[in-house]
């Protein structure tokens, strides 16, 4: 595993972070003793970034989270970097953006004790709230680091705008937002911003939920209460595009000796305001493989034939508190 500087903190964090999205149910049910088998693998592999949510299942991938690395929580608390997110709630069984300081603050204290720990390395507000002004968020997060229950502050999901709004009174530590193949709208204004502001990005979704982990088929589907089901990337002439795509993009990993989704995380490295690739994994094989993406090299060449592949994509909508 490599490790990085994570922007201008003094966290030293995993190039690849686990991500726990998928442990809140967002892709259906699965197994939680091999989602535990799977958290401690990472653990492991070397990996020491964790990154999950309040929203994740409002308290369900916190807590497993924490069960899987209770030792490493309660022994060795300062070798692992663990991030959340607050700033979601469910109302009338819609989700909802709340970035109110009160539901912010009830949210972190939540997820500390879903942690089983009295700090977060990183808190994240998870989606800008246009309801609540964003001085006002920001202050309260700059509260949460004067009383030592967050260490560093950061967004997900915020445009430049946005960023440049939260900044003028506290600054930002970190934006999470999503970057893959499929999905590169931040290359235009946010990088660029990020850099400029020394703003450390870890990216989501850099396998395209799926898209480039190489197990679909035409004949994938997928339940109702997962979000792919409503999106059209995944769905009938949109999928059966991206999975021609995704072919091509297979021949290239096998001449490069390695696989689809380690050619994907390793794109997503090789951008230099990328620090680090959130992997989200249900299986300890499938994060085995992926996690060993930080040792491939991608050459000027790999990259131009990887645009040309690319420009034959269909593009997709990531989720939002709305669609999942």
């Amino acid at each position: 595993m490599e490790y990085t500087r994570f922007g201008s903190t003094d966290l030293q964090v995993s190039r690849v972070c686990f991500g726990t999205f998928p442990l809140g149910g967002a892709w259906g049910d699965y197994d939680e003793e091999v989602a535990l088998e799977t958290l401690r693998t990472a653990h492991e592999l070397g990996i020491n970034f964790f990154d999950t949510a309040q929203a994740y299942g409002f308290g369900r991938a916190e807590e497993l989270l924490a069960r899987a690395l209770a030792d490493q929580i309660r022994a060795h608390r300062d070798e692992v970097v663990l991030a959340t997110k607050g700033g979601l709630r469910v109302e009338g069984g819609r989700r909802l953006r709340d970035s109110s300081p009160g539901w912010l603050r009830r949210g972190l204290e939540e997820s500390l004790r879903h942690l089983g720990t009295d700090y977060v390395d990183l808190y994240q507000v998870h989606w800008p709230d246009p309801r609540t002004p964003v001085e006002e968020t920001a202050t309260v997060m700059a509260d949460f680091v004067q009383e030592g229950k967050v260490r560093y502050v950061g967004v997900s999901n915020f445009d430049a705008g946005q960023m440049g709004a939260f900044e003028k009174t506290r600054k930002l530590d970190s934006l999470q937002p999503p970057y893959s193949l499929f999905v590169r709208d931040i290359e235009r204004e946010l990088l660029p911003y990020c850099q400029a502001h020394h703003i450390a990005v870890f990216v989501y979704g850099p396998l395209a939920h799926g898209l480039l982990a190489g197990g679909f088929s035409a004949d994938t589907t997928f339940s109702a209460n997962d979000w792919r089901s409503k999106n059209a990337g995944f769905l009938g002439e949109g999928l059966r595009r991206n999975l021609q795509v995704v072919e091509k993009l297979q021949g290239l990993a096998q001449a490069r000796g390695c696989s689809v989704a380690q050619l994907a995380v390793a794109w997503t490295l090789a951008n230099p305001a990328v620090d680090v690739a959130i992997v989200g994994a249900r299986r300890p094989e499938h994060l085995a493989e992926t996690a060993a993406a930080v040792e491939l090299r991608l050459s000027e060449a790999d990259r131009r034939e990887i645009e040309e592949i690319m420009a034959e994509a269909e593009p997709f909508k990531e989720p939002s508190p709305e669609t999942v």
